[in-house]
């Protein structure tokens, strides 16, 4: 099953790709906007999860988030390739895009997941359900029993780290950096082996 979800992607175009991608956060953001009217009393409520002027949205989620890059970054250089061989999905989707489209996408993904999954399933039926569909979600994981312990573990930190603070920004900054500087670490590597190639 995990080669034919390898060839599958192998299969689909970049565009194709993109537009899934985009199309997958907008449905997120769909299921947020419906469960959110039937969940909350109120948008004032729902907005409180909100809360800008918050340092630990940088000391908090800044920090958690740069921990998390640099534990994958160990961990990249110890464990074998294929303990991070998510089918190739990553690598597709992050390989050619330039700094500012993957800061978007990242942005965009941060946003829409953290107001599904901890905004509104987390707050409302709590950690440990909200973290196993945010595992379950991120399907391509499944055929990877290190990604998806992975996911699972990173899941219930963030989690937690919304227990604590109560501010989805504080959430949203963690997964935007986690995010944005492995996908910049994908490109980065990929224009590597691309400048080896054409040397």
């Amino acid at each position: 099953m995990k080669n034919n979800y390898a060839d599958m992607i192998k299969e689909i175009s970049t565009k194709q790709l993109l537009f899934h991608l985009y199309f997958t956060q907008l449905i997120l953001l769909t299921i947020s906007l419906i469960l959110g009217i039937i969940l909350f009393d109120s948008l004032s409520e729902f907005l409180n999860l909100f809360q800008w002027n918050d340092y630990r949205i940088f000391l908090i989620g800044g920090v958690a988030g740069l921990a998390v890059v640099l534990l994958d970054l160990i961990l990249m250089r110890i464990l074998p390739a294929s303990y991070y061989d998510d089918g190739g999905l990553n690598e597709r989707i992050f390989r050619n895009r330039n700094i500012i489209h993957i800061a978007f996408i990242a942005a965009v993904v941060a946003f829409c997941e953290e107001v599904l999954f901890r905004g509104i399933i987390q707050t409302h039926v709590g950690l440990v359900f909200s973290s196993i569909i945010f595992a379950i979600v991120h399907y391509r994981y499944l055929f990877n029993w290190f990604l998806f312990v992975n996911i699972i573990v990173l899941s219930f930190f963030i989690g937690y780290l919304f227990l604590l603070t109560g501010n989805l920004w504080v959430t949203i900054f963690m997964h935007f950096i986690i995010d944005f500087l492995l996908g910049i670490l994908i490109r980065n590597r990929n224009n590597k082996q691309e400048g080896m190639f054409n040397e």
